[in-house]
């Protein structure tokens, strides 16, 4: 395993690494200046470890959606199939049949680009028909072959996650010399694979990957530490909304985790992450305006 970082960015030279200034989309861009952009979560799922059932029904998930946009989100990501630690499958018929109809109906009726929040294909392919504008792939385009080229025909962001593992092994024994150190050697890797196979640079988003085959003081480092990310030249999106490492912390699983939820995006917020995935999107997005308000952005 890696233990050191290497680094082709600013940094290099001794200074601070230069942030990623925009994102590039499918049919527009999103400027990365100042706080955070609040990336808005929509599992139309019934087995997501937060919410899960709570919008299996297409309208209750648009209306959701809705909301958040009116609450600040800047990107709305829709998903049809749990990710969390241990869960099972979903094959591609169901998370069609799960996610198309609210895709076109926020394709259509809200002002902020949606994301669709897949590692298979076919179901990237019918989102960006719809008007998706991203694709966010928890496995780093690489479970599916056919989403590279996907990717590359119809020019759309993409956000590449690290994984270790698979939803269903991710957290049986994750393990690392370095967590910080080897996650941005495959992010970097990804990046560049991207690129090689036409991706331009500027559609790239890149994504450390918190609870994805961590264990609580590996996202915990990764959190401290993810402007060590900004030399690979790409926006960075971080996704720790109601995770587990937080109930861990606050020593009660069954917590309301939205406090230690924006917590965290303060640190990240500090550290000049550009993309935050969260569920509350309001009191995010009020806790950030009133940091930076009171000097607390650099």
């Amino acid at each position: 395993m890696l233990t050191t970082m290497s680094s082709d960015g600013p940094n290099s030279c001794g200074q601070p690494p230069r942030r990623a200034a925009s994102w590039r989309l499918r049919t527009r861009r999103l400027e990365l200046a100042g706080e955070p952009l609040l990336m808005g979560i929509v599992n139309v799922t019934p087995d997501s470890f937060s919410d899960g059932g709570q919008f299996l029904d297409p309208q209750a998930a648009v209306d959701r959606a809705l909301q958040l946009e009116a609450d600040g989100a800047a990107i709305l990501d829709v998903g049809g199939e749990s990710t969390r630690p241990y869960s099972e499958p979903v094959n591609a018929d169901e998370e069609l049949r799960r996610v198309m109809p609210v895709v076109q109906a926020l394709c259509e009726q809200a002002k902020v680009p949606v994301s669709i929040d897949t590692s298979k294909a076919r179901i990237a392919a019918e989102a960006i028909a719809a008007g998706a504008e991203i694709i966010n792939d928890v496995t780093g385009l690489e479970s599916d072959g056919e989403m590279l080229p996907l990717a590359v025909e119809k020019k759309v962001g993409v956000c590449a996650m690290h994984m270790q593992g698979t939803p269903q092994t991710m957290q049986d024994d994750p393990s690392y010399d370095d967590v910080v150190a080897e996650i941005h050697e495959y992010l970097r890797q990804r990046r560049d694979a991207l690129s090689a196979a036409g991706i331009e640079h500027e559609r790239i988003c890149l994504d450390p990957g918190i609870g994805f085959g961590k264990t609580h003081e590996h996202n915990l480092t990764l959190c401290r530490e993810v402007g060590r990310f900004h030399d690979l030249g790409c926006p960075l999106l971080v996704g720790h909304s109601r995770k587990g490492f937080i109930g861990k912390l606050l020593g009660d699983k069954t917590a309301d985790r939205t406090a230690g939820t924006i917590g965290v995006a303060l640190v990240l917020a500090n550290q000049g992450v550009q993309i935050i995935r969260v569920h509350d999107v309001r009191p995010v997005r009020e806790a950030l305006l009133l940091y930076a308000a009171a000097g607390g952005l650099s």
